[in-house]
């Protein structure tokens, strides 16, 4: 019972630290930050497991943490609340070709990431971008804007 109750503090812990490092999807992730997640990953596996080597002890170990992720799947699916508790909501970080700082920094995203992202994209200029929002799972959606939209939004404010 004691690798059960191990593992599901573990578990916690692992979910909270990963929340606080912030939305990165792992193409984004530094050498540095990988290194850093394998290493945890072995620690963890030692504060739970402790000296228990075991097939049994393994299986607890897996059967906890598995039990515990799916536990948070069902929840978030049921409660919407829930859901941006755990999962977190979608966060604006350009708007009609305009970084919003704030978003930025609370995310902590600079503007160098954010070009290389439009790139890939396909998207040469942030004034080229009408929406860039950092989805819930790390990826950026852009949004670019449209001509024609612009000057029909023209041609409807000159008959009014």
């Amino acid at each position: 019972m004691e690798i059960v109750a191990r593992a599901t503090v573990m578990f916690f812990v692992l979910f909270v630290l990963l929340r606080l490092l912030g939305k990165r999807e792992l193409t984004q992730v530094t050498p540095f930050e990988l290194v850093l997640l394998i290493v945890m990953g072995d620690l963890i596996q030692q504060g739970v497991t402790h000296n228990d080597f075991s097939l049994t002890g393994a299986v607890l170990a897996i059967g906890t943490i598995g039990f515990w992720a799916l536990a948070l799947s069902w929840i978030t699916y049921l409660s919407p609340r829930a859901e941006k508790w755990l999962e977190g909501v979608p966060r604006v970080l350009v708007r009609s070709g305009e970084l919003i700082d704030a978003n930025m920094r609370r995310d902590r995203i600079t503007r160098a990431e954010l070009e290389t992202e439009m790139r890939m994209a396909g998207i040469a200029h942030i004034a080229d971008v009408d929406w860039a929002i950092l989805e819930p799972h790390g990826k950026i959606s852009f949004i670019g804007k449209e001509e024609g939209k612009d000057a029909k939004q023209q041609d409807d404010e000159k008959s009014t």
